[in-house]
Parts: structure tokens; sequence; C-alpha cells
């Protein structure tokens, strides 16, 4: 087996036959091609033959079978590492922690990768999300007005794209405004008193950037000769100039495709987010976006197909992780909409993995429900409730109360509609003396069936052996109301009646009855009933002109009846 295969791999690894470790692990993955561990202990094997470009290969594969998993992203750092590609293995390891935050092996790996890198490495981009960053910098108040310039968004796409032209950008005046709208604090310089801005060098015309200023050149001095053009731009200006236009175009696209779905036109709509994606490959919103208008047309076999297609570029390119998360929680979506709740929740699940929010949070819950509710349903049976209502009828008439208790759980989980089987098991735990659950039994029963006179007289029967004689009177009353002639509720009256007035004047008892009783505690508590017993208790006879609001009356009743008022 390919368990068996990955345990003398193991085996070989660790005595140091790193070429027939490399042979076992990959007779393991033909057997089992999903096993990520086989892959992570090949890279590593392949890494000690310094078969680097393998080691690499397999731990990409451990990452797409395990995104989550650190030890995928210390693998494909290590490789990175050995074949110099050390910007590439930082960027591994950043986001190797954002799926565990507290993996020591990617914590110094990452520090491993700084280390090797060179001065002329490739530095860390600040101008990381295009979009974003626009979106940003058009709000802000001092750096709106430079998109009145088609200079200046140029600018900022290139530095999305290189972030070491910042050195040469620098210099613009609104670089400053710029950062300081980024970063979140202000970074121009005070000059003198601290109320001028420094003075900054105007942005050099792109047509003489490099011949210096006529005024600035010694009077005597020959007219410098402008150096050829391909010296004065990047070598790749045109590609540049061609992405930067081809990116704004599918911005465009992409924003009348938003119009068109606001509109409802989802024609029109498809169209334009066709052409921006033909524009931008890497925009992984405009899938999402695109998935969307499936959703609302009901095709969610195409919803689905698009973020798909949205996650693998997002996992091909490093795209930000929230981006993943959406498309993951749309797929969820379209599966909630079919009531297919087991494949929303895995999806919802890969969601959360990737950026937890409570939106998508809330719809995992209400899968989860929906599930158990499913399930709930899917087990009810009336024809097996009655099968087991009878055996536990049966047992409980030979006695065996444990065992009939069983039989009417399960009968009502097969029928939980079917009053009388709480009915019944309230009978079962009043033999089993465990009144609080016959309690619970019998209010359930009420519930579905309140002139179902046996469940009232077994409250009362319940509610009397817990010594709550006031509200047991109560169960056997509302019992007499349906049927006056029910011989149990009468003794059932009777009973708590003689034991009342036996009680009545204990003070023991009266305490007892009030701290079990939580209608009493509201009624004390209440301040206007306390004003109406000190006022009946100065004048007796204004208890008649209480007792003519009805709300007022039941108060006092109930009082009456628990003995914390009498009348003599």
């Amino acid at each position: 087996s390919a368990e068996e295969f990955k345990k003398k791999g193991n085996a070989a690894l660790t005595a140091g036959n790193n070429e027939e470790a490399i042979n076992f692990y990959t007779e393991g993955i033909k057997l089992d091609e999903t096993n990520h561990l086989l892959y992570s202990n090949r890279s590593a094997a392949y890494a000690k033959v310094k078969k680097y470009e393998e080691s690499l290969k397999d731990a990409e594969k451990v990452i797409k079978l395990r995104p989550d998993w650190g030890k995928g992203y210390s693998r494909k750092g290590a490789a990175l590492i050995y074949l110099e590609r050390y910007q590439d293995a930082k960027s591994c390891y950043e986001f190797g922690l954002t799926k565990d935050s507290q993996n020591e092996g990617l914590k110094a790996g990452l520090k491993d990768a700084i280390k090797c890198m060179s001065g002329d490495e490739e530095m860390p981009n600040p101008f990381m999300h295009y979009e974003e960053m626009v979106y940003k910098l058009q709000h802000n108040d001092k750096t709106k007005p430079y998109f009145d310039d088609p200079s200046y968004e140029k600018m900022l796409y290139q530095l999305s794209q290189n972030p070491s032209t910042l050195t040469k950008q620098i210099r613009d005046p609104r670089m400053q405004n710029t950062l300081s709208a980024l970063l979140g604090f202000d970074l121009t310089m005070p000059a003198g008193n601290g109320d001028v801005p420094m003075e900054t060098d105007e942005v050099p015309n792109p047509a003489t950037a490099s011949a210096p200023s006529p005024a600035a050149a010694p009077a005597s001095a020959k007219p410098a000769t402008p150096p050829p053009a391909e010296n004065t731009q990047p070598a790749n200006i045109q590609d540049f100039n061609n992405e930067f236009w081809q990116r704004k175009s599918s911005l465009k696209e992409k924003e009348l495709g938003n119009s068109a779905y606001k509109k409802k036109d989802f024609e029109a709509a498809l169209e334009h987010y066709d052409k921006a994606f033909s524009l931008d490959p890497l925009n992984i919103t405009i899938l999402t976006n695109k998935a969307a208008v499936y959703f609302e047309l009901s095709d969610f076999e195409k919803c689905r197909e698009a973020c798909h297609k949205a996650i693998e570029v997002g996992r091909e390119n490093r795209i930000d992780y929230k981006l993943v998360a959406k498309a993951f929680c749309r797929i969820g979506n379209s599966y909630m909409k079919e009531k297919n709740y087991k494949s929303a929740v895995q999806f919802y699940n890969k969601s959360l993995t990737e950026h937890r929010t409570k939106d998508v949070l809330s719809k995992l819950q209400q899968c989860e429900k929906a599930i158990a509710e499913q399930e709930r349903l899917a087990f009810i049976n009336p024809e097996l409730s009655l099968q087991e209502k009878e055996k536990g009828n049966a047992f409980f008439k030979e006695g065996k109360f444990p065992e009939a208790l069983k039989c009417y759980t399960e009968a009502i989980k097969r029928n939980p509609e079917d009053a009388k089987l709480y009915s019944n098991r309230a009978a079962c735990y009043m033999k089993l003396a465990e009144f609080q659950l016959a309690l619970k039994d019998c209010d359930a029963c009420i519930a579905k069936d309140p002139k179902f006179i046996k469940a009232h007289i077994r409250k009362g029967a319940a509610l009397e052996a817990m010594k709550e004689n006031s509200r047991a009177l109560d169960a056997y009353q509302k019992a007499m109301d349906i049927d006056p002639n029910n011989a149990e509720a009468s003794d059932g009256c009777r009973r708590c009646l003689h034991s009342d007035y036996q009680t009545r004047n204990d003070p023991k008892e009266v305490e007892k009855r009030v701290r079990n009783d939580p209608e009493v505690g509201r009624i004390m508590s209440d301040p206007a009933m306390k004003m109406i017993l000190e006022q009946i208790q100065r004048d007796p006879k204004a208890l008649q002109e209480h007792m003519k609001n009805p709300q007022v009356a039941r108060n006092i009743q109930k009082l009456l009846d628990v003995g914390i008022l009498s009348v003599r």
C-alpha cells in the first residue's frame, strides 16, 4: 500500500539512502496520487540529492493538495532558496504564514530568505494592489487632482509593476503626497518655521528630460547634443505602454459590465466582462463578477466554472487571498441556492480558510442548520414510530420503565408531532422519579394538543410530587375545564387544597413556595403592586376596589394561593 511505501521511504531517508527513498515515495504516489505527505517527503529527498527543480515541483503539488498546510510552503521556500530565487522564496514563506501564522519553520525560512537576498534583488512593492491604490488616491483630497493628468496614473501603474522605479520618481513633487496617502502619515518635510512645504524640482518633460536646461548651462557652453532616444527610456517602454493601456481599457470594460449588471442587462454585462478579462487575464474580480451574472441567471454550473477559473488564476499568480475567498464563497452561494447544503458547507469552509468574515460564517451556520433539519426530517417515519410506541407500551406494562423510555424517545424522533408520545414518556419519567423531565414532556404535549386531558393530569401529578401544590392545582383545574367529571383531576384538586390548607400558615412552606415560583417574584418586585399591597394593609376595604382590575385580581389571587396574603 501507499502507506507501506511511505514508511520504507522514511526509513531509507533516515539512513541517508536518498535515491532509494525517492523510489519508494514514487511507488507510493503511483498508488495514491492524493497523498500530500508522499510528495512532501519526496521533495525533501530530491533536495538532498540536489535536484532542486524536482523538489520545487513536488512542493507545489503539496500546496495544491493541502493549501492550508504550512510544511508545503516550507518545502517550496527551501527549494527556491537552493535555486537562488530568494525573492520568490521570501514571498512563499510570507504567504505560508498567512495560512499558519505560528509555524516556526516558516518564520525561520523567511529569515533565511531575507539574509540571502542581495542588494540588487527586487524590492518589496508598496504599490502592490493597483486597483485598491487608485481607489484610495482618488478619494484623497490631496491626490485626487493628480488624476487630471494621465501621466500620473501611468506612473502609478509603472510603480505597481516595477517598484524599483520609485528611485526615479521620488523627485516628482506629487510623490510625497502619494506616499503619505498610501502609508497613512504625512511625509512632507517642513522648511524654516514649518509653514511651507519643502521645495521640489518640477516634473521633467519626457521629451527634454535628458537635455540640460538652457538657463542652467554656462553662457559659453555649446548646446548639449541630446543623447539617442533609446537611452532616455526603458528598453521595454512600448511593451509597458501597451500593458498599461490594456489594463486601463480592461477596467473601463469592467465598469461597463458592472453598470449593465445593475440594470439587469445580463447579456451585455457578460460581453463587457469577457472583453475586460481578455485585456487583463490576471484580474480575477472580473471572473467573480461574471459568476454573479450567471448566479442571477440561475446558471449555477457556469457560475461555479467562472469561480474555479478565478481560484486557479489566483493560486498560480499569488493574488490576494481575500479575492480567492470571495470566489469560494460564490461557489458556496450557488450550492446553497440549489439546496445542496453539504457542498455549500465545503466551499464556505474553504472561503473561511482563506479569509474569515461574519457574512460567510453566518451562511455556513445557516447551511449546517439546514443539514440538521434535513436529517431530522429524513428520519421521520410514522409507521416506525407506531411500532416503537407499541414496544414502549408493552415494556411499561411489564414495569420495564428504562426500556419503555428508550422506545418512546425513538418514537418521538420518528414522529415528533404526535402529542401522545410525550405524555407516555412523561409517565415513564414519573415512574423513574424524574419529575422535571416529566413536567417538560407534559408541557410539550400540551403545546401540541391543549385539549389532551392526560397531559394536564400528569403535569399536576409531577408538580404535586415536587411539592408545588399551587401550580399543581392550576394544572388539575385546567383538566377539570376540559372534563368536569374527570375523577383523577377532581381527586388531584382535593389533595392540593387539603395540602395547601395544612401548610398555608407554615412560614417555611410559604417561603419555599415563593422561592420556587418565579411568578410570585415578579409580582412582588412590581412597584405598582407594592403600592397596592401597602394600601390594602392600611385599608382592607380598598381590596374590593382593586379586585375590579382583572390583572391586579389575578396577582392578588396568586399571592393568596401561595399563602403570602390571607383574608380574615
